[in-house]
């Protein structure tokens, strides 16, 4: 696995590291965390949880 990359992987929100799209594509599948920039719809995030952030995606 190769080293993240600031800006291009992941950047800080506070104190939380976000992964960007770019990495979740390159991934390759959705880890069912709900990450906010899930490429893949939140296929694998359990309900009701996967419901929820598709609608605030939505809105």
């Amino acid at each position: 696995m190769r080293p993240l990359v600031e800006g291009d992987d992941f950047y800080y929100e506070e104190r939380f590291v976000v992964l960007t799209e770019k990495y979740h594509l390159e991934k390759g599948y959705c880890c069912g965390n709900g990450c906010r920039h899930c490429p893949y719809k939140y296929e694998n995030v359990p309900e009701p949880k996967k419901t929820e952030l598709l609608n605030e995606d939505l809105g």
